[in-house]
């Protein structure tokens, strides 16, 4: 019987853990001591990197995007270091992920998980984040569209993941790559309707206040 089975504290571990992890708001902490204010207030009101960056500030955004990427990781480095049950780093990693969808510390209003998904896919499978990443980073070089590289990214990796990964990260891929469509789908109808901003852009009045509003994040 799988250890996760003999000692369910360890799933429970597993999932306080990751989702703990995943829900520090890295890039509202860190706009905020930079003494750029709520990060909320400008743009999307998204709190991922892609937002951060129409502060202008690159290495705050870069920052953003390592920090948030790197708690997806560290949550399923964690439980493989702690358990011995190989499904336990995808359920700590998962959770990370719901973690920045759904902060506690935010009122469960989190950002869209991209970042988070890939650096728990680098950590879970690393060819099939690695792959990922080149997904997403030639969608923007050709498109210069940060949600529609993200979304072709998610989308992409639970299939790789079928030759690539274990059939628990098939199903967690499936799983981030519905629930970050859901996230996007404003960002789906202004790509469909030609309103979507593209990378480094400022986005319209509208949608700043609508960010401002609390609406959804990045």
């Amino acid at each position: 019987m799988p250890p996760m089975f003999e000692d369910p504290t360890n799933l429970i571990a597993a999932l306080i853990g990751g989702y703990l992890l995943g829900s520090i708001p890295f890039g509202l902490l860190l706009t905020r001591m930079a003494g750029l204010g709520d990060i909320r207030s400008i743009g999307s009101g998204n709190i991922g990197a892609t937002n951060v960056l129409r502060t202008g500030n690159k290495k705050l955004a870069l920052a953003t995007l390592l920090l948030d990427g790197g708690k997806g990781a560290a949550a399923v480095f964690l439980a493989r270091w702690f358990f011995l049950d190989p499904t336990l780093p995808v359920i700590a990693g998962a959770a990370a992920f719901l973690g920045h969808l759904f902060p506690v510390w935010l009122k469960f209003k989190g950002g869209k998980g991209v970042a988070t998904a890939l650096g728990t896919w680098l950590a879970l499978a690393w060819p099939v984040g690695l792959l990922a990443c080149l997904t997403w980073l030639i969608m923007a070089l050709v498109f210069r569209y940060s949600s529609l590289s993200a979304l072709v990214a998610v989308a992409l990796a639970p299939v790789t993941a079928i030759w690539l990964g274990t059939p628990a990260m098939v199903w967690f891929g499936i799983g981030v790559a519905i629930l970050c469509w859901i996230r996007h789908h404003e960002n789906i109808r202004r790509l469909l309707k030609g309103e979507e901003p593209k990378i480094g852009k400022k986005k319209p009045a509208e949608s700043t206040q609508m960010g401002h509003n609390g609406g959804p994040q990045l």
